[in-house]
Order: structure tokens, then sequence, then C-alpha cells
């Protein structure tokens, strides 16, 4: 079994003028291909920080990161941007869709910034948008679509690339039940297909179904659970 991310030791902590927030504490995490692990907890006990460590949005305080065979807590910032377009699928909450753009040109961003030949940008977006059940909305704008359609957009930006692993953060957040079901079952489906999906979720339900739960709290791992219960 290939390990696509090995944290050792890693801590994170902020600093606000006097006060000092160790958000996470001394966290080791090793993570397989084709494994779907849910990482919960309650809010503020460092799960999010813990997403965007692993997104390369943000950078440990002390401890290893190993992306593959890439050592990349130690990375430039310019460094650190050409292996998240490489490796990192990530799938933001709040969408984070370009307003202006159709729903081609969002997912089309990712290989636009590898220079990626036009008319394998095409090839490439239409055959993601098909995987999410997108590919109808093609021409449409984000104002023009669901929350639920708007999410599995942002699915097919995030997979466009071909990435090591899918990072999610709170897919179900900004949706209702039966959008948020409908986002589980596409992820599940991205699972069973050999995707590496590694989701935040403040929701139990949805946690359980992952293949691995992990629980934080105050910036520890507190639990894990290998059983899936779908």
């Amino acid at each position: 079994m290939t390990t696509i991310v090995t944290l050792k030791d890693i801590n994170k902590l902020f600093l606000k003028g006097q006060i000092q927030t160790h958000a996470l504490k001394d966290i080791k995490i090793e993570i397989n291909e084709g494994e779907f692990v849910s990482i919960s907890g309650p809010s503020g006990c460092g799960k999010s920080t813990l997403l965007s460590l692993l997104g390369l949005l943000d950078a440990p305080t002390s401890g290893t990161y190993q992306l593959t065979d890439i050592n990349v807590e130690s990375l430039s910032v310019d460094q650190r941007s050409k292996i998240r377009n490489q490796y990192i699928g990530y799938v933001f909450q709040s969408f984070n869709l370009i307003d202006h753009l159709t729903v081609f040109e969002n997912v089309a961003l990712p290989l636009e910034h590898r220079s990626e030949k036009s008319s394998d940008i095409k090839q490439a977006v239409e055959e993601t948008l098909a995987i999410v059940d997108m590919q109808s909305h093609i021409h449409h704008k984000p104002n023009q679509l669901s929350g639920g359609q708007q999410q599995r957009v942002a699915i097919a930006r995030a997979l466009v690339g071909n990435p090591k692993i899918l990072l999610v953060d709170e897919p179900t957040g900004n949706l209702d039940s039966r959008n948020g079901d409908l986002v589980m079952q596409e992820l599940i489906k991205l699972n069973k297909q050999g995707v590496t999906i590694v989701m935040v979720t403040h929701d139990e339900r949805y946690s359980r179904m992952a293949s691995r739960q992990i629980k934080i709290f105050d910036g520890e791992v507190l639990v894990e659970h290998q059983e899936a219960v779908v």
C-alpha cells in the first residue's frame, strides 16, 4: 500500500499580540492511497488548520510533512504553490467559484495554471464534469446553479488535474440535508473509483461514511476508527 501523506510531530502555533494559541499538538498521521479519511471534532479543535497544512495553504511551526516522496514543510511559497497544483485537489466549504466565469472556465483554471494545451484542457474538463454529472451546465455561471451543483463544480475543479489527494473542507456545511447527502454520495463514488479523500466535517453522520475516522480535540488526535458505517 502506497503512503501519500506522512505527518510527524506536527505543531502549529498562532501568536496574536501576547496570546499564543497551540492549534495543533504533535500530530502524527499517515494516509494511504485509496483511503477515505474523515477528520472531525468540535469547533476550534484544529481540524481546519490541519487541512490547511495538508493543502499547503499554511506551514507547520514544527514537525515534518512528507507528500509522496517530497518533504514539503521547508519549501518556498512558489514551490508549495507548484506542488499544490500538481498533487492536491482542494474543495472549499464556500465553493470559491469565480462568479464571472462559466462552469467550464472555473474547472479549467488548474490546468491553465499548468499551461496545458487548450485541446487537452477541453477534453479533461468535459470528462471531469461528466464524472460529477454537471456536463449539461458547462456554460452556466455559478449564480445560475444551486448550492449542491456549485459544490459538484468545485469538486470537478479539484479533480481535473488528477491530484494524488482530494482535500474537502466541510463539503455539506453550506447545503441543506438533501444536497448534503447527494454530495456525500458523490464523494463515496469517487473514493470507490480510487480517489484518495481527506474530509473535514462537523457532522458525525457523514464522518462515519469514511473508511477511517480521525477525531481531534484541543489540537490533538483523540481517537481513530477504521470501520465505516454507511
